[in-house]
């Protein structure tokens, strides 16, 4: 927050800018979903004295919500004055992890506090050392407690109470050092030489004991190892359509931590993923691991299966169990944990209580991964605790009580799910989330190049590629890159375009397999889906009735009584899955595979019910009643599974209506019938569109009117697309009202980007648009400038752009009027940028705002800015905070300050600027009056150096 409010942030006292930033520091303290860094700052100013024990009470009240304690907190320091406000935040700096405290102003407050005098009591001790306390308890609570049952001091109910399976490890040790404090000086002093014995333990998960591993153990890690080093070898999740080993074929995809209070993105290793880096609920064991349908999710986890079996990675954790959702809905048993894992994973040949034990007794060293959280039947929930690892319960129950850390509290688990599905009850017992991301550029060349083995195959499919950037935009997501590369045949010998739209993709992919599978000589005619209508809508009914009970694995006799024969199953649309062995049973190719079938049989069946279905189809927050019925209203806390499941199909749909395929369509659907749905999805897209833009609130006075879009703007505007309508986007955008666009963290990569535009560019007037926090890429960037003519300010924070990007944008934007702002605060620029932002700023006589921190400009990236800003009669805001431009750079902006008319602040904050540097700006500052302010926080002066300059130039700011 310091780097972007004016000169009076800096020196506000303590109890202003607890006031000012009251809702940042909510947020803060609230965004993991857990207590504990509340209760940490709680336990830091009891022992400073800043509490009182009747404070602490008031603040930790029953039947508070996380939320609402931590206003109380910040009520009650305010109520305090200064010195407690002043103990807050110091208290904040202290809890917050550095990524967590970037945008908050702790002032000059964060010093170690004084100490305390010595306690004359041992609870008075209890309160002035919490925090180390707690600490030390943390991992030795049941110890503590035998040692003063044994002593009468306790009793078994007290110790039952506090060590109820709801609370953490922490919030265990607080209860049991409220209750000391309760019961009084001698159970107090008691409990203090218990824990003088004890070394403290920074991390609940770090052990130093060395630990014996039974050769019971060995032999199952072995066995564990092999088994899961087969299951590995082949890429699984498109078998059937060729073997491909997983070596030579997996391609890494983008991993960045989650949404965190900091707005810096952070990529992360493989290995990263279950390590420590971006934790933010240090009790919890989960680490979700999200992206959209098709994003890698499966394959990513097949491949650090593969990589632990081969002792590559992950060697802390002695044991992995993998699980699949999939195969976990068909088991109906109830099943003890101990059942679970054996059945489920791997049988052992030893002693199976030796084993249990083992893993009972050291959690910490192993590894559960649950691939597919969102095709799980049941919804997520955490009201049916259960703590017992031998005694049997239902799937679901067990599953959810292992997410949530009832059972096995320690073990680390591994969860995939899509995004959208992930239940919000589940998040406060996520220790972190990862989002995958799908391909990078590179990974688009090197997935191409690895599944064609001739590089002149995979060079033509490249250019290929290169040529049609909406086809680029959608491989930036691997499902889509395989299916590129599966039917390159069918793109290289395209004569138009080539594939625009995911629908496009995938009837190419019918037409692909069904070409494969038909008699050797013998092509596909025009009248191809007529002659294969048949299986068509047999595997459509199939994979509609199984979405709308959330299934996705079929019995041969469910495909029999929908008339599936072998001829169908041969088409290769369907695969046989391998973690069922008592009976057959398949699944579709891939989930979107599934997805895209339902939307032909709803496309294609000819029913006097049809435009009923197409309508529940659009209906938002849906969940199924059976087949054709597809939604009703549901139940806020019922998972978003069905909905997204539907909205994929729901996309299908519209670009299967779409006017270009009613020539293929009417073969198998009268072109009367094919109309009407296609009126009705105009129709419930409009209305979807025109409900959203009622959401919006006024503005308040003398600010612009705002739209923050929710998810399903996003997938309405991606049904837009699917259809081709530029009629129906231009009507749709008519009605939208709004000064600003705001789209962060909605997940947008180059595909959103590229249906983005094609509705947008239809907008009656320029609006300002923010994607920051996405996966826009260079390629996003391309996507996006069809509709750069409508955007007076585009926002484009931490979206991994780099100069390659920059120069298409810069290229586009000198020609657009309206584009005047532009904010790219951490991407991955450098100096590179700099020369097509210096055309811009002396080309482009109207552009007001260029915001380039937290990239890697040098000196030399400076001095082609200062060469823009000479020529420049317009800019008023130049951003360039934690770069490296240095002194040289500092020299080459000032020189151009002195004939500057224009600018207003510069911002230079950490730039490694010594007083060299500074000395230039206020030698510039003396010939220019347009300038207010030039932020240099952080840089390399030392106290004196910023008390003289402070003192010589008060537009300085330090």
């Amino acid at each position: 927050m310091c780097h972007g409010d004016g000169d009076e942030v800096c020196r506000m006292s303590a109890q202003q800018l607890v006031l000012r930033q009251r809702a940042e520091l909510v947020r803060t303290l609230c965004c993991g979903g857990t207590s504990e860094p509340l209760e940490s700052v709680l336990d830091l100013l009891l022992s400073w004295g800043a509490f009182v024990w009747e404070d602490y009470l008031n603040v930790c009240g029953p039947g508070k919500t996380l939320c609402s304690r931590t206003r109380e907190l910040l009520d009650l320091t305010y109520s305090k004055g200064d010195s407690a406000c002043s103990s807050l935040l110091t208290a904040f700096s202290h809890v917050l992890p550095d990524a967590q405290k970037n945008n908050l102003n702790l002032g000059a407050f964060c010093a170690v506090q004084n100490a305390q005098e010595t306690p004359l009591c041992a609870t008075l001790t209890l309160l002035s050392d919490r925090r180390v306390l707690v600490a030390k308890l943390r991992n030795c609570v049941t110890e503590a407690l035998d040692v003063l049952v044994q002593k009468g001091l306790l009793t078994s109910p007290e110790c039952e109470e506090i060590q109820l399976p709801v609370y953490t490890a922490s919030q265990q040790a607080r209860r049991l050092l409220d209750l000391v404090k309760f019961k009084g000086e001698g159970v107090a002093t008691v409990l203090l030489q218990f824990l003088q014995k004890i070394q403290i333990t920074a991390l609940p998960h770090a052990t130093n004991e060395k630990c014996i591993i039974p050769a019971s153990v060995t032999d199952y890690q072995k066995k564990l190892c092999s088994s899961i080093s087969a299951q590995s070898h082949f890429l699984s999740t498109y078998s059937g359509t060729g073997k491909f080993s997983l070596d030579d074929i997996y391609t890494e995809g983008l991993l960045e931590l989650g949404q965190t209070c900091s707005n810096t993105l952070v990529s992360l290793s493989l290995e990263d993923v279950v390590g420590a880096v971006g934790t933010l609920n240090v009790e919890a064991d989960t680490v979700l691991v999200s992206g959209e349908a098709g994003s890698g999710k499966s394959t990513f986890l097949q491949r650090l299966h593969q990589l632990w079996a081969r002792k590559t990675v992950l060697q802390n954790y002695l044991l992995l169990f993998p699980f699949s959702c999939r195969k976990l809905n068909t088991e109906h048993r109830e099943l003890s944990l101990k059942e679970l894992l054996f059945l489920h994973c791997c049988w052992p040949d030893g002693d199976q209580n030796e084993l249990f034990q083992f893993l009972l007794d050291h959690p910490h060293m192993v590894l559960f991964t649950f691939d597919g959280l969102d095709e799980f039947k049941q919804t997520f929930a955490d009201d049916q605790r259960h703590c017992c690892p031998t005694q049997p319960a239902k799937i679901p129950i067990l599953f959810f009580n292992l997410l949530q850390g009832s059972l096995l509290k320690g073990v680390r688990k591994l969860v995939t799910s899509r995004t959208e599905a992930v239940p919000f009850t589940l998040r406060p017992y996520l220790c972190k989330e990862v989002l995958l991301k799908g391909f990078s550029p590179d990974g688009i060349d090197c997935f191409v190049k690895k599944h064609h083995s001739d590089p002149g195959v995979a060079s033509r499919v490249l250019e290929s590629l290169q040529s049609n950037t909406a086809l680029l935009g959608l491989c930036h997501i691997p499902v889509f890159c395989w299916i590129v590369s599966k039917c390159y045949k069918e793109l290289l010998g395209s004569s138009n375009t080539g594939p625009q739209t995911i629908t496009d993709v995938y009837l190419m992919v019918l037409q692909h397999f069904f070409h494969h599978r038909t008699s050797k000589g013998k092509g596909l005619g025009k009248s191809w889906v007529q002659e294969h209508c048949r299986t068509i809508m047999a595997l459509g009914k199939l994979a509609l009735q199984g979405l709308e009970h959330s299934h996705y694995i079929f019995s041969e006799t469910e495909m029999q009584n929908i008339g599936i024969t072998e001829e169908d199953i041969g088409k290769g649309f369907l695969i046989q899955n391998q973690n069922i062995l008592d009976s057959k049973h398949y699944e579709f190719l891939h989930l979107t595979i599934q997805c895209f079938f339902a939307a032909l049989f709803i496309t294609l069946h000819n029913d006097s019910n049809d435009i009923h279905t197409v309508a529940k189809l659009f209906q938002t927050q849906c969940r199924s009643t059976g087949c054709l019925g597809i939604c009703q209203a549901r139940k806020c806390d019922e998972p978003g599974t069905e909905t997204s499941n539907f909205q994929i199909t729901s996309m299908f749909v519209s670009g299967l209506l779409s006017q270009c395929h009613h020539s293929l369509l009417v073969q198998c659907c009268p072109i009367q019938a094919l109309h009407k749905k296609c009126k009705q999805v105009v129709k419930c897209v409009s209305k979807g569109m025109h409900n959203h833009f009622k959401s919006i609130p006024r503005p308040v006075k003398d600010e612009k009117k705002s739209m923050h879009a929710m998810p399903d703007f996003v997938w309405l505007v991606k049904c837009i697309y699917e259809m081709q309508d530029s009629e129906l986007a231009k009507n749709v955008m008519a009605r939208l009202e709004a000064d600003h666009l705001k789209l962060t963290y909605c997940n947008i990569g180059p595909l959103e980007c590229t249906a983005l535009a094609f509705v947008l560019q239809h907008l009656k007037g320029p609006v300002g648009l923010q994607l920051d926090s996405n996966s826009v890429g260079d390629v996003g960037v391309e996507q996006l400038l069809p509709c750069l003519h409508v955007c007076h300010s585009l926002y484009l924070r931490n979206n991994n752009i780099t100069d390659e990007g920059i120069a298409k944008l810069v290229q586009k934007g000198v020609h657009c009027e309206a584009f005047k702002k532009i904010a790219l605060f951490n991407n991955k620029l450098t100096d590179g940028c700099t020369q097509h932002f210096s055309y811009l700023l002396k080309t482009k006589q109207n552009f007001l705002s260029l915001r380039l921190g937290n990239n890697n400009i040098t000196a030399a990236g400076a001095e082609q800015l200062a060469e823009g800003l000479r020529g420049s009669t317009s800019l008023q805001f130049l951003g360039l905070w934690g770069n490296k431009v240095a002194d040289a750079g500092a020299e080459a902006l000032a020189h151009a300050l002195e004939d500057s008319r224009t600018l207003e602040w510069l911002r230079l904050n950490n730039n490694c600027i010594t007083r060299t540097g500074v000395q230039y700006l206020v030698q510039a500052l003396e010939k220019n009056s347009s300038v207010t302010s030039i932020w240099l926080r952080g840089n390399s002066l030392s106290k004196e150096e910023v008390e003289e300059f402070s003192t010589r130039e008060s537009r300085l700011t330090f």
